[in-house]
């Protein structure tokens, strides 16, 4: 039991995390010292005040200054250059130490009193960035949301209720989120931005219907949508592969619930683009300038780029000489269209010649750009003019980066050099100190798998884990469907149990072809097990 009292204790903590920053830390004094509190400090809902507080403590291992004075943002009389920068590194550490706890306890009943060992401070933005990091786990994510929600002098905002909803989003628990939406009502903290995420949570889960309905519904809750809103809907729908839909609702809302603006038209032409639809692209085009709109840079880019998907590029290069004779400056991303479609038809040269272009025209060096030219030699094998373009990027500071990486390894990996691919894997954190996303460990896990490499797999799984990084549903799928290949099924059933565990609902082919496996081998008991662990995933979330 602490002999110390609430207020002391309090101070007890920010000492604690002081000693992250021993390098801010000057003059040195004997291992036993008081440290009388010169200034008034608030930490959660305890206030201490320097007239009424001295700490007696023993300290053997670090020496410190014989008086401590915390002032605002500075520390020792030294100030913090960048207070901000010194906060997101220690909200970082903390949020890794939180899913590295969370990711590797695969029971949920477990998390609290896990969560309660950690002794970390809480704030929303240190929440809301484990809720992201939890995006792939909607019952880890509910978990912690719930356990946040028990701490002292914690409260929740808005953008912590939207990544819960988010992660709850994927898992398709429905309920669940109107639930919360209730709560945030409640608690003064519903936005609309909620609505558009639970919109477009419906879009992709192909319930079109539910999504309009989302979006209809926040009138009931006091919230009137506008313009702004009626387009972030449409761009939700068509994001979504439902563009047909969204195409459909602008006619039936056109001049009626809403009056188009050249934003509402262009959501439509990238919609159209995005299914590689040059006709209707076109007409959406023809009406856009009926109405009166003529197209802006970013019309123009938007048809540029899909002229690129649908590999009409002369198309796509007359209307980039187009815009330039409307004295309309070609931005960044309409280079990178043209790079990555010249590059992928292997068309080096054109794609080499507007990458020297966009930099000639004085736009800053930006990684999306240089990423679409190493992609461009990639489509042509050319590895080495890859990395040559990578180094320029480090000289220019502005990568590279994670999808630097992810590009040189598709390739490879396509071109079936599986060990090159390995090593550029093991070069990127080691001599780059570029970390791997959860895209990367995929794309290495699926390439071990197709290998037959199951051991590999699950060493890069694990190094995943390792890293808080946590797995979809994608890569679930890819690793268990590795082992019913390989006939290892138990591991197959391990990895599927943990991916129920985690709230992720499989496809249904993946777990078809599981029981299939199992059934060969005379396992239908499992099956029945595994069968009714699924159906009860149904309903846990709601119980909770």
């Amino acid at each position: 039991m602490s002999l110390l009292s609430p207020s002391k204790m309090a101070l007890s903590q920010i000492l604690k995390h002081s000693t992250r920053t021993l390098e801010i830390i000057h003059s040195s004094i004997h291992s036993s010292s008081s440290f009388p509190i010169i200034s008034t400090i608030s930490y959660g809902a305890t206030t201490i005040n320097s007239s009424q507080t001295s700490i007696q403590t023993t300290l053997p291992t670090h020496n410190f200054p014989s008086s401590l004075h915390l002032y605002p943002k500075s520390f020792c009389k030294k100030t913090i250059d960048n207070p901000d920068a010194f906060n997101h590194q220690i909200i970082t550490a903390d949020v890794d130490k939180l899913c590295k706890l969370i990711s590797n306890h695969r029971d949920p009943s477990q998390l609290e009193s896990l969560l309660n060992s950690t002794q970390i401070e809480l704030s929303p933005a240190l929440v809301l960035e484990v809720l992201k990091k939890l995006s792939n786990a909607g019952v880890f994510a509910l978990s912690f949301f719930k356990w946040a929600e028990k701490q002292s002098g914690f409260k929740h905002t808005s953008d912590t209720y939207d990544a819960l909803i988010e992660a709850l989003g994927k898992i398709k628990q429905f309920k669940v989120i109107w639930s919360l939406v209730n709560d945030m009502k409640i608690k003064g903290v519903l936005s609309k931005g909620t609505f558009a995420l639970i919109s477009r949570r419906y879009a992709r889960a192909k319930k079109v219907k539910e999504a309009v309905e989302a979006f209809e519904r926040m009138e009931k809750f006091g919230l009137k949508p506008e313009l702004c809103d009626y387009n972030r809907f449409l761009d939700t729908l068509c994001k979504s592969r439902q563009v047909e839909c969204a195409h459909q609702l602008f006619d039936k809302m056109k001049n009626r619930k809403f009056k188009p603006d050249i934003k509402s038209y262009t959501i439509l032409l990238e919609g159209w683009g995005q299914e590689m639809n040059p006709l209707k692209l076109d007409e959406v085009y023809r009406e856009m300038k009926g109405d009166g709109f003529e197209p802006d840079v970013v019309a123009y880019g938007i048809i540029v780029n899909a002229y690129c998907k649908s590999k009409k590029y002369d198309q796509a290069i007359n209307k980039f000489n187009e815009m330039r004779s409307n004295n309309l400056e070609p931005t960044p991303h309409i280079y990178c269209s043209l790079i990555n479609g010249l590059g992928s038809e292997k068309r080096l040269s054109e794609s080499l010649m507007f990458f020297e272009l966009s930099k000639s025209c004085g736009h800053s060096p930006e990684t999306p750009t240089y990423n679409a030219i190493v992609g461009s030699y990639c489509w042509s094998m050319q590895i080495n003019d890859a990395f040559r373009v990578i180094e320029e990027m480090r000289e220019c500071g502005i990568g590279p980066n994670s999808r630097t990486f992810d590009i040189i390894l598709h390739h490879l990996i396509k071109g079936r050099r599986t060990e090159e691919a390995y090593n550029v894997f093991l070069q990127m954190r080691d001599e780059f100190g570029c970390e791997p996303s959860v895209s990367t460990y995929e794309i290495m896990v699926r390439m071990f798998c197709i290998e037959g490499r199951m051991d590999m797999a699950t060493s890069v799984w694990e190094e995943m884990k390792d890293h808080g990084v946590l797995p979809g549903m994608h890569m679930f799928a890819t690793l268990i469907n590795g082992f019913c290949r390989e006939k290892k099924l138990q591991d197959a059933c391990k990895y599927f149990e943990e991916m129920l565990d985690m709230g992720i609902r499989p496809p249904a082919q993946m777990f078809n072809n599981l029981k299939r496996f199992l059934v060969d081998e005379g396992k239908e008991d499992v099956v029945t097990i595994l069968t009714h662990r699924l159906e009860k995933l149904r309903t846990l979330l709601v119980v909770s």
